[in-house]
């Protein structure tokens, strides 16, 4: 009878028994929450969690390795039963990889890679990021005097990133037709230094740039802010699908930002988190080994980016990522549905 009124008294406040009985603490372990996109990927994560009747935790690193390190313990003792991880680092992060292996703890590489057998890295394909970047801003401008700014140097998807670009436009430089007349890493993605990397190259160049192929929306933000400051306009790339960067698309003055939907990479960490929480090593749907820089074999999964351009900004308002009134601020006879 005790039971019964248990299960009837469980059910009338509207709690699932499994979720009561076998819910699991995951803990997300954020590098930072400068950028916009971050929070979009938090809510879908949390929503995944929610469905499976999992809990979730989070710390903020602040764009500081040491203070991640310190954060990952302390979801560790929290008692996270996975570790979804997006390292600020990927060599600093070695210790708390360790603190997880310990502890018998499964950690997803969230978006960006972690140098670590043990990691499962879960992102979007960055080196086709890369190309398709390249692409866009080659059919813009096929010749001329090219700036890349790059992404952290401390982040690997910045040189997935720029290989990528490189296999598109390398034919190009090779034969004379694209000069590379700058290129600077961005220390922790900040827009303010692509700003300052940008003015030095412009400067250092007497503004005789054609096309920057900037490696997030960030970084070409920053980029941009830097030309309209000396009054030019030319094709430049990013990547994330930012609503700034989208709104620069429809104004023409960012050539390109990659959608990476984060809705779609934050439910897939919820759902393979969920999974790992019941068997560390339960096979993921669509999961590949991905031989890592530094020799390292990981479980990996992939999801597909797609490049915005002024031909498509149907695309990320259909898929409810954007709404047309802040796609079209302030644009006048743009690109459709800005038109």
């Amino acid at each position: 009878m005790r039971k019964n009124f248990l299960t009837a008294a469980a059910l009338a406040a509207g709690l699932a028994l499994p979720m009561i009985a076998n819910a699991a603490v995951v803990g997300v372990s954020w590098s930072n929450f400068q950028e916009e996109r971050w929070k979009t990927d938090e809510a879908a994560i949390k929503a995944a969690l929610a469905k499976a009747g999992d809990k979730y935790i989070s710390t903020d690193a602040q764009s500081s390795s040491a203070k991640q390190i310190t954060d990952v313990e302390s979801l560790i003792s929290q008692g996270a039963k996975v570790l979804i991880i997006l390292a600020q680092d990927t060599k600093a992060i070695a210790p708390a990889m360790k603190a997880a292996a310990d502890a018998g703890i499964p950690v997803i590489a969230y978006d960006r890679l972690i140098e670590d057998p043990n990691a499962f890295y879960l992102t979007f394909d960055n080196v086709e990021v890369g190309r398709l970047q390249a692409e866009a801003v080659y059919k813009a401008q096929p010749k001329g005097n090219y700036v890349f700014i790059k992404g952290s140097p401390t982040d690997p998807n910045s040189d997935f990133l720029h290989s990528g670009q490189l296999e598109v436009l390398k034919p190009a430089i090779d034969k004379g037709d694209i000069k590379v007349v700058g290129e600077a890493y961005t220390d922790g993605w900040l827009p303010a230094n692509a700003q300052k990397n940008m003015e030095q190259i412009l400067t250092a160049n007497n503004n005789k740039v054609d096309a920057v192929v900037a490696s997030n929306d960030g970084t070409a933000g920053g980029a941009i802010a830097a030309l309209q400051a000396q009054g030019m306009v030319v094709p430049v790339s990013g990547q994330d699908g930012d609503h700034a960067a989208l709104n620069r698309v429809a104004l023409g003055t960012q050539t390109v930002s990659v959608w990476k939907d984060a809705r779609e990479l934050g439910k897939n960490a919820g759902e393979i988190a969920a999974d790992l929480a019941k068997d560390p090593a339960a096979k993921v749907a669509g999961e590949t080994m991905f031989k890592t820089p530094g020799g390292n074999e990981v479980r990996a999964m992939f999801l597909k980016p797609i490049p915005i351009t002024k031909a498509n900004l149907n695309v990320v308002v259909d898929a409810g990522w954007i709404t047309k009134s802040e796609l079209c601020q302030g644009v006048k006879n743009g690109p459709a549905p800005c038109n």
